[in-house]
């Protein structure tokens, strides 16, 4: 399909199927999710190339996806459908990214630092420009991550959301989530410096009134916090999931407290995990606890031994996700944590049998890293039961690839094409939870004037509170 083409087809799809792609940003949906699915709406992906993360359904050369309603039912070659046909044709077809570690707040300082460590990114963020956060900027903050996972192909994230400094700031960023369309994991947590209300962690009883009375809905709450056993039991008497930002040895006897006093379990999940100690990964894999490891943002910010502890979570058993972690020096995309990931580990795995290890670790294959950006990092969410592979029974949340764009034609390899080759640019249609949120290259419902002038305004806002001034070359 030509260029051309596509744009008719796109311009014919939203004039015959209006409403198929549920309101994206500004549509003031604040709470709940609001979504009015026809049970018995189908819409077919046709003739792509599948590759669905899920054993029991296998991968296909030429295969089709229908989704009815919000969820798929079914993956197969030659299904017919009665409704909505998109021509999936020189495409892949893959579950949608998820990130599980993202302070998303933190959107509207995009690259303001690329060469900094962990000094400058504490001193820019939680000690800067955090203390001057309005509840709107974090409103704005929230939606520029949430809509640029979306354009990335990333459909779910975990929002590590540390700069609630008042109710209100907590309402405001997940306001933005809703609005967005994404698919997100609220991880409420404290800020960490300047004055605040001190209404954490009590106000996540009010929260998960206001906002989360139900569990069918895109955007659910958890707790962010550090292994603290009074924030632990408040999280768990609310039926909340945890996450923990942890690094370094020196964890190693508080986890093993945890551990003997049987708080550790599958309901929490840990970031970075960099420089732990051997007992602490065991811990981690005997409670079922889930982790991600950030490819850039360790050896970025100098986090521990500077490496992913990716093939320290493969040799103690535990299949991890991956995370971008915020966007203060890179960019958001998974395709490059993929990539960084698969390169690191492979240059170790060498290096290591060069310098005579008798026992180097195999190295991995495009295939693994496909599954830590999709079903690994699903779990992260506590999400894998709805999402993470393209199996039938879940909800349908699908990236489709374009691979006749130049940098990825001809396409020989499907999972090493979406691995190693591909980028957002490449990234044609987006699908969470059954509505569409990107077609054809451009983000649905999104009226980018509008949005440009809230990022400019908040980040205008900001910087002068902050009295800093852009220089768009300062390193």
């Amino acid at each position: 399909m030509d260029r051309a083409s596509r744009h008719t087809t796109r311009r014919v799809f939203l004039k015959t199927s209006a409403g198929l792609a549920a309101a994206a940003a500004f549509t003031g949906e604040t709470r709940g999710e609001r979504r009015t699915f026809d049970s018995n709406r189908r819409m077919l992906l046709k003739g792509g190339t599948i590759v669905s993360m899920d054993p029991s359904v296998g991968d296909f050369v030429k295969g089709d996806v229908l989704i009815q309603g919000k969820k798929i039912a079914a993956v197969g070659a030659n299904l017919q459908s009665s409704g909505e046909v998109i021509d999936a044709s020189n495409t892949i077809v893959i579950p949608g990214f998820v990130d599980c570690h993202r302070h998303s707040w933190e959107g509207v300082l995009r690259r303001i630092i690329p060469d900094g460590d962990i000094g400058k990114y504490m001193a820019t963020t939680h000690q800067g420009f955090a203390l001057h956060y309005r509840p709107h900027d974090m409103y704005v903050g929230n939606l520029v991550t949430a809509l640029g996972c979306m354009d990335a192909g990333i459909t779910c994230i975990i929002d590590n959301s540390h700069n609630s400094r008042s109710a209100a700031h907590s309402d405001e960023a997940i306001r933005a989530l809703f609005d967005s369309g994404i698919r997100a994991v609220h991880a409420s947590g404290a800020p960490q410096n300047g004055t605040w209300d001190h209404q954490w962690p009590q106000d996540l009883e009010r929260l998960q009134k206001q906002f989360f009375s139900s569990d069918d809905q895109l955007v659910t709450l958890r707790m962010f916090s550090g292994l603290d056993r009074t924030n632990w039991a408040l999280a768990r008497k609310l039926g909340l999931r945890i996450t923990v930002e942890f690094n370094g040895p020196q964890g190693a006897p508080l986890m093993e407290q945890f551990w003997n006093e049987k708080l550790l379990g599958p309901d929490v999940t840990y970031n970075h995990c960099n420089a732990l100690a051997d007992s602490s990964w065991e811990r981690i894999r005997e409670s079922g606890g889930s982790v991600n490891v950030c490819p850039r943002s360790d050896p970025q910010y100098g986090l521990g031994e500077g490496i992913p502890a990716f093939q320290k979570a493969l040799d103690h058993g535990v299949r991890p996700g991956l995370s971008v972690d915020n966007e203060i020096s890179y960019g958001t995309d998974m395709f490059t944590e993929m990539r960084v990931l698969f390169n690191i580990q492979r240059a170790f795995a060498t290096y290591r049998k060069f310098n005579g290890d008798r026992n180097p670790p195999q190295p991995v294959n495009v295939r693994d890293m496909l599954e830590c950006a999709t079903a690994n990092g699903a779990r992260c969410a506590g999400l894998l039961h709805k999402c993470g592979t393209l199996t039938p029974g879940k909800e349908a949340d699908v990236v489709i690839i374009r691979t006749d764009d130049i940098n990825l034609y001809p396409s020989n390899n499907a999972v090493g094409t979406v691995v190693a080759a591909a980028d957002s640019r490449n990234v044609d249609t987006v699908i969470i939870g059954g509505a569409i949120r990107k077609f054809r290259g451009k983000l649905i419902g999104v009226n980018m004037s509008k949005f440009r002038q809230q990022v400019d305004e908040s980040r205008a806002y900001l910087f002068q509170k902050h009295g800093y001034k852009l220089d768009i070359f300062s390193s």
